[in-house]
């Protein structure tokens, strides 16, 4: 079972975000280790099809106790791994500071 107690920096949520997105969509760790913030994720993976996205946001909850609530989610929370990266940030309230 994943640690369920969020990370406290950016580079910490990055590298939970690789793993879910590993596990959930069947990636290699190369694959996700070479993801960028500008790195395109729904639309540009055949693995994130609509009903993986409904698997990812399960995971993300799980993975890092919070609730999505139903006006967060729209396409661009997972258009790019910079914007799944910015809003998990903002989401846990983690901030420069504690890069």
């Amino acid at each position: 079972m994943p640690d369920t107690v969020p990370p406290a920096s950016i580079p910490a949520i990055e590298s939970a975000l690789r793993d879910l997105l590993a596990q959930v969509l069947g990636l290699s760790a190369e694959r996700v280790g070479a993801f960028t913030p500008d790195t395109a994720l729904f639309g540009a993976l055949p693995e994130l099809d609509s009903m993986a996205v409904a698997g990812l946001f399960t995971a993300l909850e799980d993975r890092f106790a919070f609730i999505l609530e139903d006006d967060e989610i729209d396409g661009d929370l997972v258009e790019s791994f910079g914007s799944l990266t910015a809003f998990v940030t903002r989401k846990l309230g983690v901030t420069q500071d504690h890069a």
